[in-house]
This record gives structure tokens, C-alpha cells and sequence, in this order.
């Protein structure tokens, strides 16, 4: 199944589509709010003090979001991120648990206190703790990726 989400142009920095996706998703979803009122996709890309993160429902998904925050603590660009298959985000020993935590959400619509290791560019790997992921469904229930949050990192 393809989605708008599978073009690798598209520039979600600070589309209001995506963005009320990511937040709908997540209060529906999870039952919270993502970001306080006031807080648009300018915010959530530029400011906001934890790491956002989306993949796509390609068969090997690929990152369509990555905000500054994320950049920086897995020390790639905007472009090299939303080419990067979400799986390289952690060494290969790791992915089984990436994967299982993943499926999780599949079945259960999201999963809180997530926990792994992972691989920044440089091969830093740090570990990632207190992730919720989610299912990033639009308003007529349609399945367009997942979202990870959390709040810090340490190097492992």
C-alpha cells in the first residue's frame, strides 16, 4: 500500500498535514497531547526539546520525519535522514528488538517506556529510553507510518 508519504521529495518540516497527523495520532492514540496549544510544525522542527521521528509504511520504511532535535543526536542532515531505511537507526544485532518493539505498536495502536540501543552516523551508539512509538493513522483510519518520541539519550 503506498501513501503520500512514500515520496522521498516531500518536505514535511512544517507541512500542517503532516503535522496535525503527528499530533491527532498521537492525542487520539495515546491519549495526551503531543505539543502545548501554540506549538505549530515551526516549533516541533526547530524547537522542541525531544526527539520526533516518523517512518513510512514502504515495505523497508524509510524516515519521512526528523526534527533538529532528532538531527542532532543521531548526526544526520534533513536529506540524509529521509533517505535512510528507518532499520539502520540501530546496529544489526539490535534490530530484532527494534522490530519486536515495532510490531508491538502494530498490534496495539502505540507502546510507552521504549527502550534500545542505537547507531548515530559517526557509529556512536547510544542508548534511546522512555520512547513512546505510535501509529500515525489519519481521521478515516488509514495506516500512513509510525512516530517515535523521547525525551534523552546516552551514549552506550
Amino acid at each position: 500500500m503506498t501513501s503520500i508519504y512514500d515520496n522521498h521529495a516531500l518536505d514535511l518540516t512544517s507541512d500542517l498535514d503532516f503535522f496535525s497527523l503527528l499530533t491527532c495520532s498521537y492525542m487520539r492514540i495515546v491519549g495526551r497531547p503531543l505539543v502545548q496549544d501554540g506549538q505549530g510544525p515551526g516549533w516541533l522542527y526547530n524547537s522542541a526539546p525531544f526527539v520526533v521521528l516518523a517512518h513510512n509504511t514502504e515495505p523497508d520504511p524509510r524516515f519521512i520525519y526528523a526534527n533538529r532535535t532528532a538531527q542532532t543526536c543521531f548526526e544526520y542532515s534533513w536529506d540524509e535522514f529521509i533517505a535512510l531505511p528507518s532499520r539502520l537507526s540501530a546496529e544489526q544485532p539490535d534490530r530484532a528488538e527494534r522490530q519486536r518493539l515495532l510490531d508491538s505498536v502494530t498490534r496495539d495502536g502505540f507502546v510507552e517506556n521504549g527502550r534500545g540501543v542505537r547507531i548515530a552516523k559517526s557509529g556512536r551508539r547510544f542508548w534511546i529510553e522512555k520512547v513512546t512509538v505510535w501509529q500515525l493513522i489519519d481521521e478515516s483510519g488509514k495506516r500512513l507510518g509510525q512516530a517515535a518520541i523521547f525525551l534523552s539519550w546516552r551514549d552506550a
